[in-house]
């Protein structure tokens, strides 16, 4: 029996399962810490580990998709998670969803069966201070430890509301529409900018009025007076015709190069009577976000409105505009991409509390959080994935992206480097970023192998 400390892990989601089962694996002890049912969050209904709260999918199961990529990298790589969603999925066409019941019920026994793992039912209300700890507690974090959280990151570095605009790939903006340009030239360039004439915009503004919202539960109506500091686009048309063109869209000062000076008088009748801003998101500029507009409109009725901008007519959606209740660190501030913190290399974390989005992201943040806390445990260097593997990328962006507008992100192939071709046909160039991240992690060098139990 091995006489090495047991890592902490804090949280029974998706993300603090999968990271004590590769610690477990690597012939570590783990204590996992689960605090249902002694005290249940808002969104959870059973004691089960890994629970699926909304959906039972995965997204879809396509390699040329960007979650069917992240799917086949975590099998590849031995993941708990996704080998006991195969073992329990159900028919969902191209999609990986499962009988969520069995599949969190059957995670449970599988843990808490193995002889290196030791669920405890409670409540952690601080981080342990010494040891090694994977902080796995999701977006519903409790009071308590996410004061700790607080007290350990600073204020600054904790958000406790989602309010995220829409992010656009940039090959999908129309580039003869939208035109590059800073307010009143100020400093560069740095924002795409839609325009649109009076009609386009009154359009617009009518259908985003009458759009459909998604139904908030009834934990995050309490919290909705955080709404105002971070108004939802379709509540600000809503107040008035002009309200927009006094806030986000705002027109005065944006100038096209292309159609002359707009500055000069005899071009007025040029100038546009709103605009749709889009800032870098990335450093490729690869990705790019809508400026203000955080929404809480159902999913396709973001694509079918904001398809009406000039410029966005063939917008390819990355991650759509949210407004909930989640808890999330500053993780470009925080953390390095082997998501140790920078302020404590013991301390790690993983899940939609580092600000990634999905159930197979919060599986992928929990490997590689898990692997790297057992690489620590015996003296080895952390590990970090190949940029162009799909969890390579999301761990970069996210440990890399602007503090100041970070938001959390899904898995898609924006993040993803370049090719060193241009393709332009979607799905040629999803199979190519495909096939790439295969060969890189194929010819990936683990160090010690045995030592970890890594498939070979």
């Amino acid at each position: 029996m091995t006489t090495m400390q047991p890592i902490h892990v804090i949280g029974g989601g998706l993300a603090g399962t999968e990271a004590a089962w590769q610690i477990a694996q690597a012939g570590i002890p783990v204590i996992l810490y689960e605090m249902r049912p002694q005290r249940l969050s808002p969104a959870h209904h059973t004691e089960h580990l890994a629970e699926l709260v909304c959906s039972n999918s995965f997204g879809a199961q396509a390699t040329d998709r960007a979650s069917g990529l992240l799917h086949e990298e975590l099998r590849r790589l031995g993941s708990v998670v996704i080998t006991k969603a195969d073992e329990h999925a159900v028919p969902a066409g191209g999609a990986l969803a499962v009988d969520r019941a069995v599949f969190s019920h059957n995670l449970t026994e599988t843990l808490a069966s193995h002889p290196l793992i030791e669920l405890r039912r409670e409540e952690l209300r601080q981080i342990p201070r010494e040891g090694l700890v994977v902080l796995t507690t999701g977006p519903l974090t409790s009071p308590d430890l996410a004061e700790d959280l607080q007290r350990f990151t600073g204020m600054n570095y904790l958000s406790f509301f989602d309010a995220a605009s829409p992010i656009v790939v940039g090959e999908s903006i129309n580039p003869e529409i939208a035109f590059r340009a800073s307010r009143y030239d100020r400093g560069e360039a740095a924002y795409l900018n839609c325009p649109m004439n009076r009609d386009q915009y009154l359009h617009f503004w009518r259908e985003l009025c009458q759009a459909e919202q998604a139904e908030l539960k009834e934990f995050e109506r309490e919290t909705a007076k955080f709404f105002e500091a971070c108004l939802p686009i379709e509540e600000m048309a809503r107040r008035g015709e002009d309200t927009m063109r006094y806030g986000p869209l705002k027109p005065v000062g944006i100038f096209d190069a292309r159609h002359g000076d707009f500055r000069d008088p005899a071009n007025r009748d040029k100038r546009p009577y709103a605009v749709v801003q889009l800032r870098q998101e990335d450093k490729a500029g690869q990705l790019w976000n809508m400026v203000g507009f955080q929404t809480n409109l159902r999913w396709g009725e973001q694509t079918r409105v904001f398809r009406l901008i000039p410029g966005l007519e063939n917008a390819e959606f990355v991650r759509m505009g949210v407004m909930h209740r989640n808890t999330f660190i500053n993780a470009p501030e925080l953390l390095h991409p082997t998501l140790q913190f920078k302020s404590r290399s013991t301390l790690l974390a993983a899940g939609q509390l580092v600000g990634t989005e999905g159930y197979t992201a919060a599986a992928a943040g929990g490997w590689l959080a898990g692997t790297n806390a057992a690489r620590v445990a015996i003296g080895q260097t952390p590990l970090t994935l190949p940029p162009t593997t799909m969890m390579g990328a999301l761990f970069a962006f996210i440990s890399s992206a602007s503090p100041k507008h970070f938001q959390p992100m899904p898995p898609n192939f924006g993040i993803l480097p370049e090719l060193p071709q241009r393709i332009r046909n979607k799905q040629e160039r999803y199979g190519h970023y495909r096939d790439r991240a295969f060969a890189d992690l194929a010819a990936w060098s683990y160090c010690d192998r045995e030592t970890l139990q890594l498939p070979a």
